[in-house]
């Protein structure tokens, strides 16, 4: 009872923290929308992420833009993300690789960000289950966490951490507001997750891997 108690219990807000300075010169990888911009902010009040969509202490939506250091990582942060653990093939239908693209950003400048990983957590006194390590029915106790965090932290721009998906890959969440036009820059090497019905290479690659069928 104390285990589930401690799992479904709120993330502590902290009241100080040391800022990580990080992405300069990083190459990094989104999976996102054909129709939308390299590097643009989603502003949506819609969906249901780990971080998004959160609101200011005004109530306006903060965008984000999440990103992962390897293509790999950005896909197993979207399209496969619930892939469930489970052994034989699993099925997911390739309709929801149509219109998306792996896209290519270059940071030009380091954020000030909050680590969460799991040394940083031990040091937040955060369990990593209370916050980077939850399913989907924690979601809105992280996004509540992380408004508070945006609240009492004006020069935090946006978060750090190991990919839930892909323990190989670090994750980013940065927030708009907090982020200028030109940190970021489109390297124009935008790749279509499927082209003629057919899923790309590198998507193709993952799924195997994962044993997923995609049809």
């Amino acid at each position: 009872m104390a285990k589930r108690a401690a799992t479904s219990a709120s993330p502590i807000v902290p009241s100080k923290i040391k800022p990580t300075t990080w992405g300069s010169g990083e190459t990094m990888y989104r999976v996102h929308d054909a129709i939308h911009a390299v590097d643009q902010f989603n502003p949506s009040p819609k969906g249901n992420a780990r971080f998004s969509p959160i609101l200011d202490p005004s109530g306006n939506v903060i965008p984000t833009l999440y990103a992962a250091t390897t293509p790999r990582g950005a896909l197993m942060e979207s399209v496969f993300r619930d892939v469930p653990y489970r052994t034989g093939f699993k099925h997911i239908d390739s309709k929801r690789l149509e219109g998306r693209v792996c896209s290519t950003l270059l940071f030009q400048a380091d954020f000030e960000l909050l680590d969460l990983s799991k040394v940083a957590l031990r040091g937040l006194g955060i369990p990593p289950r209370q916050l980077i390590d939850t399913t989907k029915a924690q979601y809105p106790r992280t996004r509540a966490w992380a408004e508070q965090v945006y609240a009492a932290h004006p020069k935090i721009q946006g978060f750090l951490w190991s990919s839930r998906q892909d323990d190989r890959a670090l994750a980013v969440v940065l927030f708009g507001s907090r982020v200028k036009a030109s940190d970021l820059l489109d390297a124009k090497l935008s790749r279509p997750l499927i082209g003629n019905g057919v899923p790309v290479d590198f998507v193709v690659e993952l799924a195997t891997d994962l044993k997923v069928l995609l049809k």
